[in-house]
């Protein structure tokens, strides 16, 4: 493989109010957290946060576009949701190799997204066949 421990990318994001609203659409998850104003200031977030999983699928984009890029396949992904994002942050999605299978076309990379602060809004570890 052309892969080796270290390698990384990244692809960042501002979430919008249209991503958020898309994604609920796409994905049928209408929890007023993220679609309404009124209730989600009464919560602990003191307004609308963005779906954890949309944050998620950032990580789907750097793997399927960058590395390992075209024609790679997930075949597990954890979450820690550690930060709310909110409408109007920034997100950037990055993996970096950390493991690599001498027996099969497989990698495990380190998953973290961070907003514009720099802080850990997401992490896990993926395991992609290459």
């Amino acid at each position: 493989m052309k892969f080796k421990i270290g390698d990384s990318a990244s692809i960042s994001k501002t979430i919008t109010d249209r991503d958020i609203q898309a994604f609920a659409e796409v994905t049928g998850d209408h929890n007023p957290i993220h679609l309404d104003d009124e209730y989600a200031a009464k919560t602990r977030f003191g307004g609308r946060i963005a779906h954890g999983m949309l944050s998620a699928s950032l990580i789907s984009s750097v793997l399927a576009n960058k590395l390992p890029g075209p024609g790679s396949v997930y075949l597990s992904q954890t979450l820690k949701f550690v930060k709310p994002v909110f409408p109007g942050d920034s997100v950037t999605a990055r993996v970096t190799v950390t493991g690599i299978r001498d027996d099969k076309p497989i990698i495990t990379l380190e998953t973290v997204c961070v907003n514009q602060h720099n802080e850990p809004v997401l992490k896990g570890v993926a395991t992609v066949l290459v």
